[in-house]
């Protein structure tokens, strides 16, 4: 019945004037923000650790501008998936990618640095019409709901992998020269994290992206997808950056670090364009864990 339901929101979505489907997605967000005023809450807490700069009124604003922006997201999705996917085509600029190319030539593949940040969903979407592209994803909890984002990102030929225990398939993608994308501004359990500082703060972070660049000798590039005053796309590419040299510890971590502080120069940008009631730093650090 869901399913149904959504494929029927996505086909009217699409019916609709771009204009009045993003007003549409933005008031959806606004109403989802009022329903939850924890999230609010938790938002505004880690603005004012994050940008301290910005007074209590500027925090409000900044958030109620980040649900409506979550929510134009939602409605270009439905919109894309409900028949306009040229569209992306028309609303993105075509940015200078020679970056990407020249990673690619070099034959050891491309891992994509990327972040919850823009419009991260249609970022893949688009990407996977352009290159051979695979992206690492958790199932969605409900079922109904998982089987139509899956149909949607293998109706645009994008690869989906195991979140875990998919390291050799990972390692696979990347001696065919392909492009695997990576999420790297997720919490973690202490145990799959390393800590590295992310707004003045130690946060839990997978090492994954440089143990697999490493293992590889695959190049990262950051890659962002941010929305515009205007209402078009931008991407956003970073400076390439060679892999690790090595698997040791602390060089995994150094790198993990670096990565991270990329993400956080790209969210300063664009602050309401991330998501802030994430629990980003909900681990924590081991000399935190025994306070109480």
């Amino acid at each position: 019945m869901l399913g149904v339901m959504l494929n029927g929101i996505a086909r009217g979505a699409a019916r609709l004037p771009r204009s009045w489907a993003l007003a549409g997605g933005a008031g959806a967000g606004r109403l989802l923000a009022a329903l939850q005023p924890g999230h609010r809450r938790r938002a505004r807490e880690a603005l004012a650790r994050s940008l301290p700069d910005l007074g209590a009124a500027e925090r409000r604003a900044l958030v109620w501008r980040m649900y409506a922006h979550m929510g134009r997201n939602y409605a270009e999705v439905l919109r894309w998936a409900g028949g306009c996917d040229q569209e992306l085509e028309q609303v993105l600029p075509p940015d200078d990618i020679s970056p990407l190319r020249a990673a690619r030539a070099r034959g050891r593949g491309l891992m994509i640095l990327t972040a919850h940040l823009g419009n991260w969903d249609l970022l893949a979407l688009w990407a996977a019409r352009q290159y051979p592209l695979s992206i690492l994803s958790k199932d969605l909890r409900q079922p109904a709901l998982n089987t139509f984002w899956m149909a949607l990102r293998q109706r645009a030929g994008l690869g989906i992998l195991p979140a875990h225990n998919s390291f050799r398939r990972c390692i696979a993608v990347l001696r065919r020269n392909e492009l695997l994308g990576f999420i790297l501004d997720q919490n973690v359990i202490a145990r799959e994290g390393v800590f590295v500082d992310f707004f003045g703060r130690p946060a839990c972070t997978t090492p994954g992206l440089a143990l697999l660049a490493a293992c590889a000798q695959a190049p990262v590039l950051p890659v962002f997808l941010v929305r515009t005053p205007s209402g078009a796309h931008q991407v956003l590419l970073g400076e390439l950056l060679e892999p690790p040299p090595d698997r040791e510890p602390a060089t995994i971590r150094a790198a993990t670090q670096q990565y991270t502080a990329i993400i956080e120069t790209f969210v300063r940008r664009h602050p309401d364009q991330w998501i802030w009631m994430h629990r980003r730093w909900r681990t924590p650090p081991p000399s935190a864990a025994g306070v109480s």
